[in-house]
């Protein structure tokens, strides 16, 4: 079992869209999370990406310069 406390803001959010869209606490907070982590991936794809392009971003010339044709 995970405790979580809430901060006073976002207590007070969960209640308010819990009435404004009839939803339970659980599968709004499970929502919300959900959204996290889907939007941390990305991110975290994002920046894999960034740096596989800063390891392998040669230029031309560095790029041509040990190959022979």
């Amino acid at each position: 079992m995970i405790k979580i406390k809430l901060t006073d803001d976002n207590r007070h959010n969960v209640e308010l869209f819990t009435q404004l869209l009839k939803k339970d606490e659980n599968s709004l907070i499970n929502e919300a999370l959900e959204e996290y982590f889907i939007n941390q991936q990305k991110k975290l794809l994002e920046k894999n990406i960034e740096n596989e392009n800063a390891l392998t971003n040669l230029s031309y010339d560095e790029f041509w310069d040990d190959i022979e044709v």
